[in-house]
């Protein structure tokens, strides 16, 4: 199975300027292709919905950034598991509001 990996859209694809498109964040936005050109598969997770969701879909197809699919779960998953839950599935998170929990400390990414 693909590695996924979910990404947030404001704030962390571009800067939050919420229900605007915010400047693209350049650094975040070559990792993920970097990581799509190794064969991992990038999953938009965002709370946009309706035109603003789309209008961040546009965005990305502008910056160059192939979506595997929108706030849903890729169906290789889906048949893995046998289900298709709520949160989105994933090996790794990218959220500009994320903080680690657990190890040998918390840490805010």
């Amino acid at each position: 199975m693909r590695k996924a990996i979910a990404i947030d859209f404001d704030g962390c694809l571009c800067q939050d300027r919420y229900p605007a498109i915010g400047p693209p964040n350049w650094e975040v936005i070559r990792r993920a292709q970097a990581e799509q050109a190794a064969g991992v598969a990038v999953i938009l997770w965002t709370c946009r919905a309706g035109p603003y969701l789309q209008e961040a879909v546009d965005a990305c197809t502008a910056w160059g950034l192939a979506l595997d699919a929108v706030n849903a779960n890729l169906p290789e998953r889906i048949a893995r598991y046998g289900n298709d839950c709520r949160k989105v599935s994933a090996d790794e998170y990218w959220d500009d509001r994320a903080v680690r929990v657990g190890g040998e400390s918390d840490t805010r990414l």
